[in-house]
C-alpha cells in the first residue's frame, strides 16, 4: 500500500492539501493540535477556521488576479473554493462566506473521506523520514517553530496580523446607516445592498481620528518586533501615517450615496460586511486593530450608526511567522535540507486565505505524485498559482522577503491585443493566458 502523507495543521492550506492528496488516491493523516492546544485567534477545533475576515476578496476572474486564483482552484476541484461557493454571502463583487458554516462543511467533507484520518495532538518535531507537509500557518506552535528554526538555521521572520471586530446587526442604527455596495456592484439586489454604510462628516472624522490616535494600544513583549504586512495594517497604524490615510483607504466615500441624505456627500464612510448567513453579524471592513478592548468599544461607538453597537468579537493582534522561503524551499515546496518535508500555506510567505489554500493545493498534489513514484512540476509562472509559488521559492529577493498577496505584478508581462496597454485590456490578457496555461497543466496530469 502507498504510505500515507502526514499533514500538520488543518487550516486552509492543510485542509486543501489533505483533500487533493486523498482525491488522488493517497491516504492522508491530518494532524491538528486544536482544540486540545488553542491559539490566540482560533475559537474551535474545526478545519479551515476563518480567524480574520470572512472574505476571499474579488471573485472577478477576468480583471483580478485573486479572482483568477479562485478560477484555478475551482478548475482543480478545490475543497476550499467548493465550500466557499456553497456558503457564500452577498458581498458585491467579492466572495464572502458564512464562516461557521464554511468551516463545518470543510470539516465534514474531510471526516467523510475514506482516505483521510484526522488525528488530534501537537507535532513538536520535524520527522526524519516519511512524506510530510507542514501547513501550520501563521500561528505555528512554539515547539514546532523552534524545531523548524533549529533545522533551517534561520530564524523565522515575523510580522503582526490584526483582526477586525464583529458587530451584532440588530445594534446598528439603520436610521443613520444604509445598505449599498460600492458603485452598486452586484448582479442582484441582495448583492447591490450587501454592505451597511455609516457616514461621517468632517467633524465626525476628525474626532474619530483624534480618539483613534490617543487610544490605549496593545504593548509588545520584549523581543517582539512590530513589522506589519501592508495588506492588513491596523487602522491606528494607517492613521499615524497621515490624517487622511483612512478616508483614502477603508473609509473612502467614493461610489456610495447616503440613502437618508442623497444630496450630501459623506466626508468618510465606514463599511460593514455580512459575516454569517443569518445576517445577524457584520464585520467592520478594514478595521483591524491593536487597540485594547475597552478603547475599542469607546472609539468604535463614535461612528455614526454604531453608537449603541454590541460586539460579538472585538479586534485583536497576534504574531504571524513565516519562512524565508526563497532561501529554504525548492520549487516543489520542499525543505532543501530535508526534502521529505514540504511547507504550504501562510507559513511559506503568501498572504490571504485563498493564497494559503492554493499553496496547500499544490503541496498536496506534489506530495501525492511523489507517493505514486512521479514528479509534478509547479504550474507555469503565467498562472496565478505558478506566479505565487515562483515568487516564494526563488522569484523574490531573499533579503527583503515579505508576505505577498497574488497580484498581476508577479506574472510575466503580457502584450494586450493590438498592442493596447490600458489595464482594461491588459488584465483580461493576463487571465486569458493563465486559464489556457493552467488548463494545460491540469491536463498533463
Amino acid at each position: 500500500m502507498t504510505q500515507p502523507i502526514h499533514i500538520v495543521g488543518a487550516g486552509m492550506a492543510g485542509s486543501e492539501a489533505a483533500w487533493q492528496a486523498a482525491q488522488a488516491g493517497v491516504p492522508v493523516i491530518l494532524h491538528e493540535m486544536r482544540p486540545q492546544i488553542g491559539t490566540f485567534a482560533h475559537r474551535t477545533g474545526d478545519c479551515a477556521e476563518m480567524v480574520c475576515s470572512n472574505s476571499f476578496r474579488s471573485d472577478d476572474d477576468v480583471n483580478n488576479a485573486v479572482g483568477q486564483l479562485h478560477w484555478e482552484m475551482r478548475a482543480a476541484g478545490g475543497l476550499i473554493m467548493g465550500a466557499a461557493d456553497r456558503h457564500k454571502l452577498p458581498a458585491g463583487g467579492a466572495l464572502a462566506v458564512d464562516r461557521d458554516a464554511f468551516s463545518a462543511n470543510v470539516t465534514a467533507a474531510l471526516r467523510a473521506h475514506p482516505l483521510v484520518t484526522i488525528e488530534a495532538g501537537e507535532i513538536t518535531a520535524l520527522p526524519d523520514d516519511g512524506n510530510w507537509i507542514i501547513a501550520t500557518g501563521p500561528l505555528t506552535s512554539a515547539a514546532l517553530g523552534q524545531a523548524i528554526a533549529a533545522r533551517t538555521g534561520e530564524d523565522a521572520l515575523a510580522f503582526f496580523d490584526a483582526i477586525a471586530p464583529i458587530v451584532h446587526a440588530d445594534t446598528i442604527d439603520m436610521s443613520v446607516a444604509w445598505r449599498q455596495s460600492r458603485y452598486d456592484k452586484g448582479d442582484t439586489e441582495e448583492e447591490r445592498t450587501a454592505y451597511i454604510n455609516c457616514p461621517m462628516t468632517r467633524d465626525d472624522y476628525d474626532a474619530f481620528i483624534d480618539a483613534l490616535l490617543a487610544a490605549e494600544k496593545t504593548e509588545f513583549r520584549e523581543g517582539e518586533t512590530a513589522g506589519y504586512f501592508d495588506g492588513c495594517l491596523p487602522i491606528e497604524v494607517m492613521a499615524e501615517r497621515g490624517r487622511d490615510t483612512l478616508r483614502h483607504g477603508p473609509m473612502k466615500p467614493v461610489g456610495l450615496t447616503n440613502a437618508h441624505e442623497p444630496q450630501e456627500k459623506p466626508y468618510a464612510v465606514v463599511q460593514l460586511r455580512r459575516d454569517n448567513a443569518l445576517g445577524t453579524l457584520y464585520n467592520i471592513v478594514g478595521f483591524q486593530t491593536k487597540m485594547k478592548y475597552g478603547a475599542q468599544t469607546q472609539v468604535f461607538r463614535m461612528i455614526p450608526g454604531l453608537q449603541e453597537a454590541g460586539f460579538a468579537r472585538l479586534g485583536g493582534i497576534h504574531r504571524n511567522t513565516f519562512l524565508n522561503s526563497p532561501t529554504l524551499l525548492d520549487d516543489r515546496m520542499r525543505l532543501r535540507s530535508r526534502p521529505n518535508i514540504r511547507f504550504a500555506g501562510q507559513v511559506t510567505g503568501v498572504e490571504g486565505y485563498v493564497e494559503s489554500a492554493a499553496m496547500g493545493l499544490l503541496a498536496g498534489r506534489m506530495a501525492a505524485a511523489h507517493a505514486m513514484g512521479r514528479d509534478l512540476p509547479p504550474p507555469p509562472g503565467t498562472t496565478a498559482m505558478g506566479a505565487l509559488v515562483h515568487h516564494i521559492t526563488g522569484g523574490a529577493e531573499a533579503k527583503t522577503f515579505q508576505p505577498m498577496n497574488v497580484n498581476f505584478g508577479l506574472f510575466p508581462p503580457v502584450e494586450a491585443k493590438a498592442g493596447r496597454r490600458g489595464r482594461k485590456d491588459r488584465y483580461p490578457a493576463y487571465t486569458d493566458r493563465a486559464k489556457q496555461d493552467f488548463q494545460a497543466w491540469l491536463s498533463a496530469q
